[in-house]
């Protein structure tokens, strides 16, 4: 049997397409491979948000490439964003690749490999037809949680971000389609779906006039599907998160007391040079009507660091911010230019130097409320979703709560069993604590 194996790099759609891409590869015969050295087929499926994920593909490739001299019928297949972004010279710039794909042409991928895993299609992308992933066969990391694609493209202007170029305009997918596939994983045993797109609670705007319908809607349908005990989303933009949404959230019962609110800046100044389309103050009332409509909720954040023209002043803003927020995380980015992107063309770009003394003084704030949150949680019972042994400790089981906590925790139960964990212990990134008794399944 000949074998593959895919690297994924960047977020969750990237997870929820290589899934796909792993279900494409099975149903045309072939194995995954451990590692990239045992495999026939080798495919990197790509992010270009920032710069670090294009500087770890380099040095895969330069591997992957070691190996095809070594084995000249080994396959390298480069798909994803940053394929998309560097459609004109992928071959130019990594000669060892035989097939390269964007994300909106994954489900011409076998087509290109071929039952047999060999195929050369070069300069095929496709932005202009493109296809939903969610309708490929899948194999997912775990069988009581699935992705689940609800849109793909963004209209969005941000001027950092260079998404809308790789990933196209925002396209909905129907909700009929939708709700066919979450019936189809809640037969299968899928117990947490998380719901995605690039700005998923914008979903359904474009199926009118057709359809009208709204992401407060699709949380509701799917909250009625027997078997399904948590539905998560991401990832949301402030600027569309409209009440129908906070409602939903606060009244279904499969839908989880966590979401993700993207701050990127504190700073009004910057969010208009960012083109965010909300102020500060929008922001921080949008954070604080969500508080107050959902009991218990969990709120996490992306953060942009050294934007161009970053002042002090800027940054103790978002210090503010995030003070007064309260998170319960935080993705912290250094801002890195990205081609193609209005952004990278401002003037006062913000210093390295200075960007990782600013990025040190978030995350020291960060991690202190995320801690002091988390230690509130100590002496509570938490409800978790086993996933498996600890990977530093196998005696212990770790698992996430509905606010999307890790939890490591002592105690007998199989992965996709709902447990309840009496939380001991706490740290700025997990909880610790022991089993007390089986929730109803």
């Amino acid at each position: 049997m000949r074998r593959y194996h895919v690297t994924t790099f960047g977020c969750q759609m990237n997870a929820h397409d290589s899934e796909r891409i792993k279900g494409m590869l099975e149903e045309l015969g072939l194995g995954e491979a451990a590692s990239p050295d045992d495999a026939d087929v080798v495919v990197f499926n790509t992010c270009t948000i920032r710069e670090k994920p294009d500087q770890k593909l380099a040095a895969y490739m330069g591997e992957a490439a070691a190996r095809k001299r070594e084995d000249p019928d080994r396959v390298i297949a480069l798909g994803g964003c940053f394929a998309e972004a560097q459609r004109e010279r992928i071959f130019e710039l990594y000669p060892a690749v035989d097939v390269a794909f964007g994300p909106g042409s994954i489900a011409h991928l076998g087509d290109w490999l071929g039952a047999g895993g060999v195929g050369v299609a070069r300069g095929r992308f496709g932005l202009d037809d493109r296809d939903f992933a969610a309708e490929l066969p899948t194999r997912n990391e775990r069988s009581f949680q699935a992705w689940v694609q609800v849109s793909m493209g963004c209209n969005s202007k941000c001027s950092y971000c260079i998404v809308p170029a790789v990933r196209g305009r925002e396209q909905s997918r129907r909700p009929g389609e939708i709700l066919a596939e979450v019936q189809r994983l809640a037969d299968s045993g899928v117990r947490e779906l998380t719901l995605l797109g690039q700005n998923v609670n914008s979903w359904g705007r474009d199926l009118l006039p057709d359809i009208r319908t709204e992401f407060g809607e699709l949380l509701r349908a799917c909250d009625r599907v027997d078997g399904i005990d948590r539905i998560r989303f991401t990832s949301p933009h402030p600027k569309d998160f409209r009440d129908p949404v906070i409602e939903a959230i606060a009244e279904c019962a499969a839908v989880c007391e966590h979401v993700h609110l993207p701050l990127q800046s504190g700073s009004s100044r910057l969010l208009k040079a960012m083109r965010r389309t909300y102020t500060r103050e929008r922001y921080i009332e949008l954070a604080e009507k969500m508080r107050a409509a959902i009991p218990d909720l969990a709120l996490g954040t992306d953060i942009i660091v050294g934007f161009p023209g970053e002042t002090e002043q800027d940054f103790l803003e978002t210090l503010e911010v995030v003070e007064h927020v309260g998170y319960d995380s935080a993705f912290t980015f250094v801002y890195s230019p990205r081609n193609g992107t209005e952004a990278a063309a401002l003037p006062n770009q913000v210093p390295h130097e200075l960007k990782i003394e600013r990025m040190e003084r978030l995350v020291e704030l960060v991690q202190r409320i995320a801690r002091e949150r988390n230690e509130a949680r100590v002496g509570r019972s938490e409800e978790v979703l086993v996933e498996g042994p600890s990977r530093t400790d196998a005696s212990v089981l770790r698992g996430r709560t509905r606010r999307n906590t890790a939890v490591n925790f002592t105690g007998e139960a199989l992965a996709g069993e709902l447990v309840e964990v009496r939380i001991e212990a706490a740290t700025s990134m997990t909880l610790r604590g022991s089993q007390r008794a089986l929730v109803a399944v």
